[in-house]
């Protein structure tokens, strides 16, 4: 790996996804084309990564103050699963490849496509609202006059055009990776630990829809009759939600980011398991010994967002 890889990232917020990798048939026709054309270029995982970071560096700080993407491009994250694959949880293939100049291929030597748009100026949106909705009135003008609130939404009325609004492929997190986001993964899922100069750089664990799915709803429905007043309950209700919006042949990707390095290795998966499980057993000790293994992991993390 280069040395060169994520350059830029110190100084910044820890930021975390959690990404649905669909089949091509799994998208509009006219998106699809979109897809291979975007992909057809061959770059690699690391060069996507840096890509976004520079992009959005440019954004905050270029002349006229408008911080949304224009959408002229949009950036694509592929991974490959064998083509004889049922779906499950070692399938995945989640290191760099190029594609080829057919995505939409199948061929036993290197499996089938998947994908991952970044949707940018969807996702865009979307953090705007959220950041309005949680600052007062005259900061929200300062930070995103409502003139170029108007103008992203006609972008973003564009980007939607014909397509599903609600399918957006990547969720983020800054500070900290949302316990929830671990109830899909287990212990034997695979892993993509990216290194570079003695630093782990992210780490990236796979599994199937399908399994993400059904850890899902078994966290739901052992929460819903243990701990009906729990915040994670909610989380990962919407998560569930989400996620049965997706292609049941997808796969999930929960990228780490920058804060891998002051985590990994992480037994966070296998802590909201067994706390999960502990509530529905009625053991509270075990439960509240799982919850503190989390926070001590995390919590440190998340004062960070404070630290001056």
């Amino acid at each position: 790996m280069s040395g060169n890889l994520y350059r830029g990232q110190a100084g910044l917020p820890f930021s975390s996804a959690l990404r649905i990798y669909e089949p091509l048939e799994a998208f509009p026709l006219e998106q699809r084309r979109q897809l291979v054309a975007a992909s057809s270029s061959g770059g690699s995982r690391a060069a996507i990564e840096n890509a976004e970071l520079l992009a959005s560096l440019g954004r905050i700080t270029r002349d006229g103050g408008d911080p949304f993407p224009t959408g002229r491009t949009d950036l694509v994250r592929i991974t490959r699963i064998p083509e004889d694959s049922s779906g499950g949880s070692d399938s995945s293939q989640g290191s760099d490849h190029s594609s080829s100049s057919d995505p939409s291929r199948k061929d036993d030597s290197d499996g089938r496509l998947l994908y991952c748009p970044s949707q940018l100026v969807i996702r865009a949106g979307l953090a705007a609202n959220a950041l309005m909705e949680g600052i007062h009135g005259p900061l929200a003008e300062m930070l995103i006059p409502v003139e170029q609130r108007d103008r992203h939404q006609l972008r973003i009325d564009r980007a939607t055009a014909g397509e599903d609004a609600k399918r957006v492929h990547t969720r983020a997190s800054t500070w900290g990776i949302p316990f929830s986001w671990f109830s899909l993964f287990a212990e034997s899922d695979r892993k993509d630990v990216v290194e570079s100069g003695g630093r782990i750089l992210t780490v990236r664990v796979w599994t199937s829809l399908m399994e993400a799915l059904e850890r899902a709803r078994f966290a739901v429905a052992h929460l819903a009759l243990a701990a009906p007043d729990l915040d994670m309950l909610d989380d990962l209700t919407q998560l569930t939600e989400w996620l049965e919006l997706f292609h049941v042949q997808s796969m999930v990707e929960l990228d780490y980011g920058a804060v891998a390095d002051k985590v990994y290795p992480d037994d966070s998966p296998m802590d909201v398991r067994l706390g999960i499980e502990c509530l529905a057993e009625g053991d509270m000790t075990g439960a509240a010994a799982a919850y503190r293994r989390l926070a001590s992991r995390w919590i440190p993390i998340r004062q960070l967002a404070r630290a001056s």
